[in-house]
């Protein structure tokens, strides 16, 4: 397992993975940012790089998360969810096949290990409102706002 730290406008990110692809991309507040980048993570962190540049709105990486066959799901549905749209978790639940898996839907879009490429952010509640992140609501917010079309004051 590699590892890298980088530095963002919202705060460090951790990236690991192996060859077989990313499996954490998590935002942690105090971590010290990382001299020399994995051979394996090269392509990720040029990535984000650009995500956070504005030069990028779509991911081109391996993934590898670990997690349930219905957590997996989930996250590939998250997928799905195109660049600067969002999606409730109502809508979410619909989409995956049965709108009674709305809170397991919830519980598995938290525990999504891979922030930002996985787009767990663009999840909404159903009033508009922005509602839990792993990665705290400030970054939700930033993220959300630098993904909007629509370039405003305030989106939240």
């Amino acid at each position: 397992m590699e590892k890298v730290v980088i530095n963002t406008p919202i705060g460090p990110l951790l990236i690991c993975g192996t060859s077989e692809g990313i499996t954490e991309v998590t935002f942690r507040d105090t971590i010290p940012i990382s001299e020399k980048i994995p051979v394996v993570l090269q392509d990720t962190v040029q990535q984000l790089t650009e995500y956070f540049q504005r030069k990028r709105t779509h991911f081109e990486v391996k993934l590898h998360p670990n997690g349930t066959p219905f957590q997996k799901k989930v996250w590939n549905q998250l997928l799905q969810i195109p660049f600067g749209k969002t999606i409730s978790y109502q809508d979410m639940a619909n989409t995956l096949g049965d709108p009674k898996v709305i809170r397991a839907a919830a519980s598995a879009n938290g525990k999504n290990p891979i922030a930002i490429i996985i787009p767990c952010h663009r999840v909404i509640g159903s009033d508009g409102s922005l509602t839990g992140y792993a990665g705290g609501l400030h970054r939700k917010k930033w993220l959300l706002e630098h993904e909007s079309p629509v370039k405003q004051g305030e989106l939240f």
